[in-house]
């Protein structure tokens, strides 16, 4: 199939139409990969995922999933990826712990491109690492969707591979490369996936390692990881969500002043810096009015239950002349 959806291709707008592809992937993948062996890196995202689950339907063990935890996942996704995947869909899952390995490569670094380059290409060894411990594996599958060729001509860094060595460069396998964000998410809730992973928003390549502003430490980062949770749920609750809601938290400190059998003390904490925007192509991007109370709420809990949190701010910066990432 070549890289070009046909114009006459069918939108997958309803159930059915998403069967009916289901359907036809699964006849396409076995006859492609036949009772040979492919490897996924399978980030938990909603690509990689949907990806997952067809060709988990459609060759089953002949399926190797390798997860990498490399410590900058939102809070609970590692645990899903092994619920959902190793649990309920019985996948050929390999879970790497490399949390200690990427931190200690981040350690001391604060240029948020240079973050970028030491987390690709650390992810890049320990993919490689594990696939040349595996035999028989003859295909790549990859989570490239359409948008991706189209802005990209290839697809993208936190789901391509393609830094790995000649003696490792599989055939591709990439059930969904003619379908656009919204028909995979269709697909996902066919194949049974959860609304979380299905529905889950734009996250970041380097994950929560560009939301650790500066140099990552790993109070900060767990601190970032914590408010995190605390501000999907919350915002979660209202009746109409924006586009992308999450945290930041910046490399710096404040006064903050706490009581301690009735006495006041200062202290040094940090602050926690809310943000959520609207945005219909990411070039532009605004900020929708949160409700005062929900904002509190969200303040309550983190100051409340966060260690080391003694400020929380709320971002009302658009795009342009803001990003919607700090880093």
């Amino acid at each position: 199939m070549e890289n070009k959806r046909p114009e006459n291709m069918v939108r997958i707008t309803t159930p059915e139409l998403a069967q009916a592809f289901i359907d036809e992937q699964i006849t396409e993948l076995r006859s492609q990969i036949g009772n040979k062996k492919v490897l996924l890196a399978l980030s938990g995202g909603v690509d990689s995922s949907v990806v997952a689950a067809l060709l988990i339907r459609a060759v089953g063990q002949q399926l190797v999933c390798v997860h990498v935890n490399h410590g900058l996942l939102r809070k609970g996704e590692p645990e899903q990826v092994i619920r959902v995947f190793r649990d309920q869909m019985n996948a050929n899952l390999i879970y790497v712990d490399a949390v200690d390995r990427f931190l200690d490569k981040l350690a001391g670094v604060s240029d948020p491109e240079q973050k970028r380059k030491i987390i690709g290409a650390e992810f890049i060894r320990v993919f490689e690492e594990e696939a040349r411990k595996l035999e028989g594996i003859e295909f790549l599958g990859q989570g490239t969707i359409y948008p991706d060729i189209l802005e990209s001509v290839g697809v993208k860094a936190h789901h391509n591979v393609g830094g790995l060595p000649e003696d490792l460069r599989f055939e591709l396998v990439e059930p969904v490369k003619l379908l656009y964000k919204d028909e995979v998410r269709m697909v996902g809730k066919q194949l049974g996936l959860p609304d979380n992973m299905v529905y889950r928003q734009p996250f970041p390549g380097p994950g929560l390692g560009v939301r650790c502003v500066g140099a990552i430490t790993r109070d900060r980062l767990e601190a970032l990881r914590e408010s995190d949770a605390i501000v999907r749920e919350e915002i979660e609750k209202l009746p109409e969500t924006p586009w992308q809601y999450f945290c930041a938290i910046p490399d710096f400190q404040s006064t903050g002043i706490r009581y301690v059998d009735g006495q006041g003390q200062r202290y040094m904490g940090w602050a926690v810096v809310v943000r959520a925007v609207n945005t219909v192509d990411a070039v532009t991007a605004t900020v929708p009015e949160i409700p005062f109370k929900t904002l509190c709420t969200i303040r309550d809990r983190i100051i409340q239950s966060v260690p080391g949190v003694n400020r929380v701010l709320w971002d009302v910066s658009e795009k342009p002349v803001a990003t919607i990432e700090w880093e």
